[in-house]
């Protein structure tokens, strides 16, 4: 069994973000970059898949420059066996992307592949379909888990996807409730903020992680078509946000509520 775990390099989401004056970008100096937190949770569900048992080997695989290192050394430090980095300095869309790691779960003979259910610095949430649809593999979307975080399944650490044989059973969010999937092996699976709460990295594990393989495939040598068919236009951040006021009594915020903000 190997589980491929895809992992991109985003800004942290605690940071102020602030837009170029010219809209064609982010302020990137001085920014700190952390692993996706939605990437994090596909990480720790293929490290809890691996600890139950049948000897998976959970790869980590993420494209950009040299920098994604420091966030795939991060997956590495919490457990996963070895990683690889598709250099690539140009910017990709979503299918682009899919290409990318549809070719390295071709190379990798990957069983399944875990994904997080979007980016928070771009949120397409296209690849993990994308993905799918390029290797005719099935697909399970937004893993989610029935439990709630501070259950007994959850302290015991257990995955919320569950492998058995040759396929996957997955539990997702859907209006109004949860579905459960069954889907054959190989597949791809996105998941979801309540699937699991991914573990830190121990110290020893971070001295592991120096030692294990890190895999550096420059993007040309794959012999791909990655030219981008979205283009971003402009940037712009959203319209400050107000002060708000008091008003005296309930007639006065209908008043209020109806000639000036005009929502009733």
């Amino acid at each position: 069994m190997k589980i491929l775990v895809t992992v991109k390099r985003v800004p942290d989401p605690n940071a102020t973000i602030k837009v170029k004056p010219d809209g064609s970008g982010i302020v990137t100096d001085n920014l700190k970059y952390v692993v996706n937190p939605f990437d994090e949770i596909a990480i720790e569900e293929a490290l809890r898949i691996k600890e139950k048992g049948g000897g998976a080997e959970v790869v980590l695989a993420s494209i950009g420059a040299k920098e994604s290192a420091e966030q795939l050394r991060t997956g590495l430090a919490m457990g996963a066996d070895r990683a690889i980095l598709v250099l690539a300095d140009q910017p990709l869309d979503s299918l682009g992307t899919a290409r990318i790691f549809e070719k390295l779960a071709k190379d990798e003979q990957a069983d399944l592949v875990l994904m997080g259910k979007q980016a928070i610095d771009d949120d397409c949430n296209q690849t993990g379909q994308m993905l799918a649809a390029l290797l005719g593999w099935p697909q399970a979307t937004f893993a989610s888990k029935a439990e709630a975080l501070d259950s007994d399944a959850e302290k015991q650490g257990l995955p919320g996807v569950v492998l058995s044989g040759k396929s996957a059973k997955v539990l997702r969010e859907v209006d109004g409730g949860l579905e459960t999937l069954e889907i054959g092996l190989p597949a791809v699976v996105t998941v979801d903020l309540r699937l699991n709460t991914p573990r830190y990295a121990s110290l020893p594990g971070i001295m592991k992680a120096r030692k294990k393989e890190l895999k550096e495939v420059p993007v040309a040598s794959l012999g791909l078509d990655v030219a981008p068919r979205v283009k971003i236009h402009k940037l712009a951040p959203p319209p400050a946000r107000q002060a708000g006021r008091k008003v005296a009594s309930v007639e006065e915020l209908v008043q209020v509520l109806h000639t000036e903000a005009k929502v009733i």
